[in-house]
């Protein structure tokens, strides 16, 4: 499948949010559920926040935040090992990770009797983006397949312009092709595919 990048240059504003996806610990290598080689697009989000900082953008970062107890894990009959245990040290961002200390956490999945993927699902985000009067979501972090490709799909569907930041997501692919499939499905729900490149003012920061 190809990937389809319109041909856009993106000047962000205040009105613009980077939401910056579970890049926590245990999704990392060496974590409890790693996404192979994700700890590679942890610099290209650096870069990002560098951009949004000077735009004085919204930067937000989710995380999932689950019970110990959680129905999408092994031993309660859900697909996925214990992961991003609430308070725990695999439920971190990673240290690499460097987000400025006004940025936006949104906590998810934290219903035990509850899976959510997305940003948006039972969480506040929606009226943080309407508080912050946000037009724009331009969304990274992991993992493609799954978290990245729900929340992008709910902010489609609530009529915000959506962008994938293509060289700051990484998916784990438990099967062949899911991660061509979630980025064909998000562009066909309006979504577009962006890199640094797109950004004019990338080599100014």
């Amino acid at each position: 499948m190809w990937l389809t990048f319109l041909s856009e240059l993106y000047r962000l504003t205040k009105t613009d949010a980077l939401i910056i996806t579970d890049i926590q610990i245990d999704f990392l290598p060496g974590g409890a559920l790693p996404v192979p080689e994700a700890n590679k697009i942890i610099p290209v989000i650096n870069s990002y926040i560098r951009h949004f900082k000077t735009a004085q953008a919204q930067i937000i970062a989710s995380r999932d935040w689950h019970s110990a107890n959680h129905i999408s894990f092994k031993p309660q009959g859900g697909p996925w090992p214990p992961h991003c245990v609430q308070d725990t040290a695999g439920a971190r961002f990673s240290s690499e990770l460097k987000l400025p200390p006004n940025s936006l956490i949104i906590s998810k999945a934290t219903n035990p009797n509850h899976e959510a993927y997305s940003a948006f699902d039972r969480t506040n985000l929606t009226d943080e983006l309407s508080k912050r009067k946000v037009k724009r979501l331009f969304v990274s972090g992991l993992a493609t397949d799954y978290c990245v490709l729900n929340t992008v799909l709910d902010g489609c569907r609530l009529d915000f312009k959506t962008i994938v930041l293509m060289d700051a997501t990484m998916g784990i692919n438990v099967k062949s092709g899911d991660v061509e499939r979630a980025v064909e499905s998000m562009q066909k729900k309006g979504a577009t595919l962006a890199t640094e490149t797109d950004f004019p003012d990338a080599t100014d920061t």
